[in-house]
């Protein structure tokens, strides 16, 4: 089954910290809305009402973006979509003027972003407590 990946789905504030703790990660509740405020731009899919992926890029008006938090629902992981979402995620940075667009992540992802068709790189992370 194909879904749908939508530039600026509209999204509740409550959506994505549920999407973020059903895939393991930290909800990271007060990122939202200011989130949907500050960035470029996101993407998302919807299984009838049901949000099942979402990703954002950020970097406002320049010619650098980072493209964040791909998440697919677990129960819909392996079907193409966090490709499909990637993938339009990049289509729109190009019609944004963006340049350059870089994600970070773990090892065991790079096959993934190999195949949205990212190059490997070396980077370092610097963390603020």
């Amino acid at each position: 089954m194909k879904f749908e990946i939508i530039i600026n789905l509209p999204i509740a504030n409550h959506e994505v910290p549920e999407l973020r703790e059903l895939v393991g990660w930290g909800r990271r509740d007060n990122d939202y809305p200011a989130l949907f405020e500050r960035c470029n731009f996101w993407a998302g899919a919807r299984d009838e009402n049901k949000l099942i992926a979402f990703g954002y890029v950020c970097g406002m008006g320049l010619e650098h973006g980072y493209l964040e938090d791909i998440i697919v629902h677990p129960n819909y992981q392996k079907k193409g979509i966090g490709v499909d979402l990637v993938k339009e995620l990049l289509k729109e940075a190009q019609a944004m003027g963006l340049g350059i667009v870089t994600v970070s992540y773990d090892s065991h992802h790079a096959n993934f972003y190999k195949t949205c068709g990212f190059t490997p790189s070396s980077g370092g992370v610097y963390w603020i407590n």
